[in-house]
């Protein structure tokens, strides 16, 4: 059996693959520059909806506490992540690069502040990784957009 610590570095780093290989693409096969970086964005949406999603068990099972985070506080934390997921699709470009920067570093700063209690040590910095592997991503997708003249 497979413990959850490992499952979980195994699915998250696997979960970088799609941000790397896009971002590549974009480098090496400028001719598919615009559906790679929508491509990006989508997945970019979906990544932040789901890691979002992760609040709602932890609310459920505060019930009434309220420490450190409230149940109110967790659910409209992860509302607020959802929602910027979604409305970052709806954004032109530039405001993707922007709202999903943001929305990443700001997931990360939520976790390892107001959320540090509920996450086990790995899992911090697992997430710190992560992030910065995603955040640079989102750093290069920028660079493409605005640095590289003519795609």
């Amino acid at each position: 059996m497979i413990a959850v610590a490992r499952l979980a570095i195994l699915v998250g780093i696997a979960g970088l693959i799609p941000f790397i290989a896009m971002i590549a693409g974009l480098f090496f096969m400028p001719q598919h520059g615009v559906a790679l970086i929508g491509y990006f964005y989508l997945y970019s949406a979906g990544v932040l909806a789901f890691m979002a999603g992760v609040y709602w068990p932890i609310a459920m099972q505060l019930d009434n506490c309220s420490y450190p985070v409230s149940p109110l506080v967790t659910m409209l934390l992860s509302q607020v992540f959802f929602v910027a997921a979604g409305i970052g699709l709806l954004l032109p470009t530039s405001g993707q690069v922007l709202l999903y920067t943001t929305a990443y570093l700001a997931l990360y700063l939520v976790d390892a502040g107001w959320m540090r209690a509920y996450w086990p040590v790995w899992y911090l910095r697992l997430r710190l990784v992560l992030t910065s592997v995603v955040v640079v991503c989102q750093l290069s997708a920028a660079a493409w957009l605005f640095l590289i003249p003519a795609h």
